[in-house]
């Protein structure tokens, strides 16, 4: 809906092809555009926790103890030319001056949420030129060293994010997921699709949906144990590979990464055993239990693109009305 959505519009839109938006459309202050902070209005917050990462790292603090003293952070230089005593956002990741600032990272996909095999010969070049950077003030050994630690997390975190979507996918399979998709209304796209159909899932239409077709992650109008499987991963994996990344490891532990997806884990095993429980108790004593009817519509549900789809073109989805691949990316 329009009020949900109206703040990522800020970020989402036309900010994101603006020279303006990081080089601010009043001043037009190339030593404005090379300071860490220009980057905090889009690159904080649950899901993409790039600032508070670099903020709370060893890099991040030696920034904000030094940033007013030009002879340690002379803005005025370009980036090419520069010699901080601590790196920047911009340093790294538009080192000399290069606007592609995913060509400097090591996402691979979905922002560090993917179980991706990091050291597979395919991103062999961008791990390389990741290391590169850090030589500029770290050694070779060095680089490597935190890169691995970087692998060494994610693929925990992995392990994590596996047996978290487990517990939920046995438990939908079994019919006891509360409620099922088919009792919920429809996701933004139209569909009745097990959410969490993503990725491996892709070719089972025993989670709804034909083949190939995707499910949606929902962050309302589901059941909990799905919530939890998508806060587990958009949040707590994404701070995990951030911290690492940025060498913020708080937040890559404590500040609910790691620990963040060991909680969840007990919340998704604890929310299927207690639904597999009820379940028994209801078949023993003959109790039916239907869904309320507040998971079908609402004030809010009626908001969402689904239903009016659902209402306006039956047995269609949104991919369904586009006239062509790739339309929904700019309209």
């Amino acid at each position: 809906p329009p009020g949900d959505t109206a703040g990522c519009t800020f970020c989402h839109t036309s900010p994101e092809e603006r020279c303006s938006t990081c080089h601010q459309r009043h001043q037009f202050n190339p030593a404005v555009a090379r300071k860490s902070e220009q980057c905090k209005t889009c690159h904080w917050g649950k899901d993409h926790r790039d600032w508070e990462a670099y903020d709370i790292s060893i890099h991040g603090t030696v920034y904000q103890v030094n940033k007013w003293d030009p002879t340690q952070f002379d803005m005025s230089k370009k980036l090419a030319d520069a010699d901080y005593v601590g790196p920047t956002c911009q340093y790294c990741h538009m080192r000399g001056g290069h606007h592609n600032v995913q060509r400097l990272s090591t996402v691979y996909t979905s922002m560090g949420m993917s179980n991706a095999d990091r050291g597979a010969p395919l991103w062999k070049e961008k791990r390389d030129t990741w290391a590169s950077v850090c030589d500029d003030c770290h050694s070779p050994r060095f680089a490597r060293e935190n890169l691995q630690a970087m692998d060494e997390a994610c693929k925990d975190a992995g392990l994590k994010y596996t047996e978290t979507f487990k517990v939920a996918e046995n438990l939908m399979l079994d019919g006891m997921g509360e409620p099922m998709p088919k009792d919920l209304a429809p996701d933004w796209s139209g569909q009745r699709i097990w959410s969490l159909k993503i990725g491996a899932y892709h070719e089972g239409e025993k989670y709804g949906g034909k083949k190939g077709e995707s499910g949606e992650f929902r962050m309302s109008n589901c059941s909990d144990v799905e919530r939890v499987c998508f806060e587990s991963v958009g949040y707590w994996m994404t701070y995990i590979f951030k911290g690492m990344a940025h060498g913020s490891w708080n937040d890559a532990t404590y500040c609910d990464g790691s620990f963040g997806m060991d909680r969840w884990l007990v919340k998704a095993k604890a929310a299927s055993e207690q639904a597999r429980r009820f379940t028994a108790l209801e078949k023993k004593a003959g109790i039916n239990w239907v869904p309320a009817e507040f998971w079908r519509k609402g004030d809010y549900l009626d908001q969402l693109s689904g239903m009016k789809i659902v209402k306006e073109f039956p047995g269609k989805t949104i991919f369904d009305l586009c006239p062509e691949p790739g339309w929904l990316d700019t309209h």
